[in-house]
């Protein structure tokens, strides 16, 4: 019956999110898979953590939205998310919360909260890291590139990140708080939601990591400018592949950082 209603109140939400433009038709498909598991076996804190990104940062993505147009041709996909951006940014966490309601092992849950903290954490730093008047650089090298470059990273963007990930992890402290079915399996420990968010700024730093150096990125010879987008540029011209693995787009990069982020917070929580 739970799961049922986790379904019910998944496709609700997908289809709220559609008339608000913050989910394409097939986004609320992936709305519905995520959405329906994490709600069906996460019970009142795994939706509350799910709607906590959801909201967050559909918000965000529509704040200064006039200021963050300019840079819409650096990224593959606008604001609406759609089947594999869900997936991308919610299907780890919803393997997560399926493993962690058939084992009951606290290291799920933690992976869990983990991942939502990282994707969370990843659209924090993008839509206010693009905002800061200061050029980012890139990760690896330290050079000052363009805003959106991808693996560049600000001060700002950072603590945006961190942010994005503390305010999960206060969510998840709520949780253990008030779900009683997590206080008979997990410790109220403080350190939880220091390794939630820990793990989500970790591994959102990874995301800009695998950006600057494996994520496949193309050129636009009518624009002269490098993008995420393939095959077509927002312009309507072709784009061709100038460095990274051709497989890797944004929304692998932003699922490997989730996996990473789950891991970290499942490794924390079992060490100490």
């Amino acid at each position: 019956m739970q799961l049922l209603l986790g379904f019910g109140l998944a496709a609700l939400i997908g289809y709220f999110g559609y008339r608000r433009q913050a989910l394409s038709k097939s986004g609320v498909v992936g709305a519905i898979i995520t959405g329906g598991l994490i709600f069906g076996f996460g019970g009142f804190s795994g939706a509350a953590l799910l709607l906590t990104f959801f909201l967050s940062s559909s918000a965000l993505s529509h704040f200064k939205e006039s200021q963050k147009e300019k840079l819409a041709e650096k990224f593959s996909k606008g604001s609406q998310r759609d089947l594999s951006q869900a997936l991308a940014n919610g299907g780890l966490a919803a393997f997560c919360i399926v493993m962690w309601a058939f084992t009951e092992e606290p290291a799920w849950w933690v992976a869990f909260a983990a991942a939502l903290a990282t994707a969370n954490a990843d659209t924090w730093a993008t839509e206010l890291g693009v905002l800061n008047r200061t050029p980012p650089r890139l990760i690896t090298s330290g050079r000052v590139v363009e805003v959106g470059t991808s693996g560049g990273i600000s001060l700002g963007g950072t603590l945006a990140a961190l942010g994005g990930s503390a305010l999960i992890a206060i969510i998840a402290l709520i949780g253990l708080l008030l779900d009683p079915y997590l206080k008979t399996y997990l410790p109220l420990s403080p350190f939880i939601p220091v390794f939630i968010t820990l793990a989500g700024l970790l591994a959102s730093l990874f995301d800009s990591l695998l950006g600057a150096t494996v994520q496949a990125i193309h050129y636009c010879d009518h624009c002269q400018k490098e993008t995420e987008r393939s095959p077509i540029h927002r312009c309507g011209a072709p784009t061709r592949l100038v460095r990274g693995w051709k497989w890797l787009d944004n929304d692998w990069v932003n699922f490997w950082a989730t996996a990473v982020g789950a891991l970290i917070g499942a490794v924390l929580i079992a060490l100490f």
